[in-house]
Parts: structure tokens; sequence; C-alpha cells
């Protein structure tokens, strides 16, 4: 499968996401509105934002399956990673006003009793989304794509944020009517502190930002090659859902440019088997004269 056919597979996640979104939220925020629940709402609210958050990634791996053009000579795999911070500011908008709402409530202790009926619907949707998270966390790992994979740490999010308002709907039918919008509040703090984690994901990405430990394996990947006495330097980034690697390599001097050519498709091969790398540009430099400089 090369990167487009993966990313027309990474749109079966996103769609299934968009519809599990649409049918959870408008349930959510009938029901709160019937059952007098701030924690439901709060739920729901959030799962509307997962809407827009949801297409925000659709359209981001759409634009990545484009081929390269006269100004995007590299393709368009970033728009996957644009998409990302889309869907990290919408959320954390969402987050804020969830917080304010549900901390006014508390401040001023405005409870209410909610019907037991909301709970059972958040117990419901926590099922539904788990299902959803397990889903979309298989194929974004399958296909390598980060925008989602972002969309199924949201969907595990979003589970866990069901679980809590069931929670704090139960505790609310025991007269302990601060529990529904204090769940409604850790609500809000987990729909911020998702947005975080992908806002920055996503901008260490557009920053050319390579893992150490990756970089660290992949050089003893390409030290492990018989001819090459020594790693000048290597350089990796991130381009969509595949590695970008840069090499640097010292060989024998005496080596003709044919063998010193198989070398590096060598080394190609093996960037791509072990580590899933598909494009490596490796450098050649003759080892004796660079032990001078």
């Amino acid at each position: 499968m090369d990167q487009y056919d993966k990313y027309k597979e990474g749109e079966k996640g996103a769609w299934i996401s968009i519809f599990a979104y649409l049918i959870l939220a408008s349930i959510k925020l009938i029901a709160a509105a019937y059952g007098n629940s701030t924690a439901l709402r709060a739920d729901g609210l959030n799962n509307s934002t997962d809407i827009v958050a949801s297409v925000a990634v659709l359209i981001g791996l759409r634009i990545s399956r484009k081929p390269p053009d006269e100004d995007h000579h590299y393709g368009h795999f970033r728009a996957e990673m644009i998409a990302s911070l889309i869907a990290a500011f919408i959320m954390i908008t969402i987050g804020i006003q969830v917080l304010v709402g549900t901390g006014k409530s508390i401040i001023l202790q405005e409870f209410s009793e909610p019907e037991l009926l909301t709970a059972w619907v958040a117990l419901g949707s926590a099922i539904v989304m788990f299902g959803v998270y397990f889903y979309n966390r298989n194929l974004s790992r399958r296909i390598n794509s980060s925008s989602l994979n972002a969309a199924a740490q949201d969907n595990k999010s979003d589970a866990l944020v069901s679980v809590g308002a069931f929670i704090g709907i139960t505790g609310a039918q025991f007269e302990l009517y601060w529990l529904d919008p204090l769940a409604g509040a850790v609500v809000g703090f987990i729909i911020c502190k998702t947005a975080w984690q992908i806002f920055r994901d996503a901008t260490h990405t557009l920053t050319d930002g390579f893992q150490p430990k990756e970089l660290t394996k992949i050089k003893k990947s390409i030290h492990s090659h018989p001819n090459v006495l020594e790693i000048k330097d290597v350089k990796g980034r991130i381009h969509g859902n595949q590695s970008l690697i840069e090499a640097t390599i010292f060989v024998d001097p005496q080596l003709t440019v044919e063998e010193s050519h198989h070398i590096t498709d060598d080394i190609e091969e093996k960037l791509k088997e072990e580590h899933d790398i598909p494009s490596a540009h490796i450098h050649i430099e003759p080892y004796e004269q660079n032990r001078f400089d």
C-alpha cells in the first residue's frame, strides 16, 4: 500500500468518527435538555466540536492525497498537520466555554438533580466511543497517520468523558448534586488537555521536529552496513505520514562510483524495510580525506 492509498484508507476512520459524533451529540443534547444534566450537556457540546474536528481531519486527508504539482513539488502531505491544528483550536475553544459554564454553576451553587436516563445515555455513549477509538487507533498505526491518531486519542478522551458524566449523574441521584457540574468541569479540562496534546504534536512536526530515539535507531541501522566506516551526520523530519532522512557517511575512497552507488541503494532499502522510511537521501564522502579536516 503506497502513501496515497494509506490516506484513502484513513478516510474511513474519519467518516466513522463523523457519523458517531453526529448521532451521539444529538442524543446527548436532547437527553440533557430533557433530563436536566449539566455533565451530559457538556459531553454533548464536546461531541459537537468533535464533528467539526473530524471533518477537518477528513479534509486534511483528502488534500494530502493530491499528487505533487507545479508549486507543491513534495506533494500536499502537510495538509494533514494543518487539519490537526484546526481541530485543536476548535476543541480548546469549546473546552474553555465548558469550564467557564460549569465553573459558574459550582461557584453559584446552582445545582439540580438530573434524570437517571441521562446516566444511561452517557454510559452507552462511552461504550460506542471506545469501539470507535480502537478502530481508529489500529487504523492509524497501520497507515501511520498522525491526524487519524490524534482523532483516535480524541475518541478515547470522549469515551472517558462520558464515563465521568455517568459517574457524576449517578452520584447526583444520591443527593450529591454538585457531582454533576463537577463532572462537566472535568469534561472541559479533558477537552483542553487533549487539544493541547494535538496542538503540541502537530506543531512539533510542522517545525521539522524529529524524535531523538528514532534517529538513534536509524543511525544504528546505517552503521551496521559493512561498507560504512563512519557516519558524519543524520537528519530527519516528518512529511505527512512518512519520515524523510538525510545522511552523510564515510566510505573507502578506493571504491568506484558504481560501488558507492550500490551502498546508498542498500542503505535506502534497509531503512525502508526496518523503519518504513520510503525516502532517504544518502550522501557519500571519502573516509581518509575527511580524517584530516
